[in-house]
This record gives structure tokens, C-alpha cells and sequence, in this order.
């Protein structure tokens, strides 16, 4: 796996998620903490952010009246009724963690929904910088993760899942998807693993 040519995208590192206080925590706590989902993020990032590495995020955002959202269901019709994500709050803003490498992320807006591809100039950014690899970390395993991982796959792109970067609702759900869902399109492994694989890799 080459670092000139692969990227790493971050999917819902904010507030309403992985703040204790988030509004959407409770959703996605217990599989957070079982797979140390923040810890092992920051962990890779600090190693990778000094390679030639593509590193982005893709925070979701919505106006205060969610007038982006036309009859929402599932998911998003939870966001708008809980008020989460709410664009200058708190809750929708990258968590402090991250605030590090702020300079070294590049953040793409735009998305409104579950595939990070929708509305956004993600994959005008990655064909421009020549990357073939999309490596994914975030929330949540079956919905936004599933989601931008199948779209990319489909876009031709090689879909790496980080196992112990992402958070789903369930440790149940999380472990599924990690050995029966992911594997029908992208490669799953761990962080650690990820770092043996990349090169060159700069010295750590």
C-alpha cells in the first residue's frame, strides 16, 4: 500500500457523537469504548501525519431548522428530532482530540446525509490527488461507514475498513459487519496493521 496514493477518511468525528456530552453518544458509547475508536484514531494519525498521506474528514452539518432534510426516515429523521449536528454548535464540531492536526486534515463539507460522496467534492479531491486506496475510520459502522465504503468500491477505488477506528451502535452490529458485511468489498484491518502495510513509512 502506498502512502503517495492512499487516503484516510474521517467520518463523523464530532461532538454529538463522541463527546460524552454529544447527543447522539449513547448511540454509539458502548461500541466507542470497546474498540478504544478515538484512541486508536489519534494514535495512526500521529504516525501518519508527518508521510505524504492524504488525511480528510467529512463532518456532517445542517442548517438550525434541518431544511436540508425532506421527510427524513431511519437515521436522519433521529438527527432532526434529537437536534444533532446543528451547524456553529457545539455538538457538530470536530472533537478536540483532532484539533492537533487540524491544520493537517483537510476537511471536505457538503455532506447531508450517510454516503460521504453525495453533495460533496470528495471524489474530484481523490482522483485529482491520484489516489487509488480509500482507508475509512468513524461512525457508524453500518450506516455511514457501510455506506461511503460501497459507494467507493463502486467509484473503482481499493476500500481499506479500519477495524479498531470505527464505532457502530451495537458491539454486536460492529462485530458483524466486521466479519460478514465489510469483507464483500474492502479489506478490514486494524490500525497497527495498516502501518505495516503502508510505505514508505516514515520512522516512528
Amino acid at each position: 500500500m502506498d502512502l503517495n496514493n492512499t487516503a484516510l477518511l474521517l467520518i463523523g468525528f464530532q461532538n454529538d457523537y463522541y463527546s460524552s456530552d454529544g447527543i447522539l453518544n449513547s448511540v454509539i458509547e458502548a461500541s466507542a469504548k470497546a474498540s478504544n475508536t478515538v484512541r486508536n484514531t489519534i494514535q495512526l494519525i500521529q504516525h501518519l501525519a508527518e508521510t505524504p498521506i492524504l488525511i480528510i474528514s467529512a463532518p456532517i452539518f445542517f442548517t438550525k431548522n434541518y431544511e436540508e432534510l425532506v421527510d427524513p426516515v431511519g437515521i436522519l429523521k433521529t438527527v432532526k428530532d434529537v437536534g444533532a449536528f446543528q451547524e456553529k454548535t457545539k455538538g457538530s464540531q470536530t472533537i478536540e482530540e483532532l484539533h492537533p492536526f487540524q491544520e493537517r486534515i483537510l476537511e471536505v463539507p457538503g455532506k447531508r446525509g450517510l454516503n460521504a460522496f453525495v453533495n460533496t467534492n470528495l471524489d474530484e479531491i481523490l482522483q485529482k490527488r491520484n489516489i487509488r486506496h480509500l482507508v475509512l475510520a468513524g461512525a457508524v459502522t453500518s450506516i455511514c461507514i457501510d455506506s461511503t465504503g460501497r459507494s467507493a468500491y463502486e467509484k473503482g477505488y481499493y476500500v481499506s475498513v479500519l477495524s479498531d477506528c470505527i464505532s457502530a451502535r451495537t458491539v454486536f452490529e460492529q462485530e458483524f459487519y466486521i466479519e460478514n458485511v465489510f469483507p464483500l468489498y474492502a479489506n478490514t484491518l486494524t490500525s497497527e496493521e495498516l502501518l505495516e502495510q503502508l510505505t514508505p513509512m516514515a520512522a516512528t
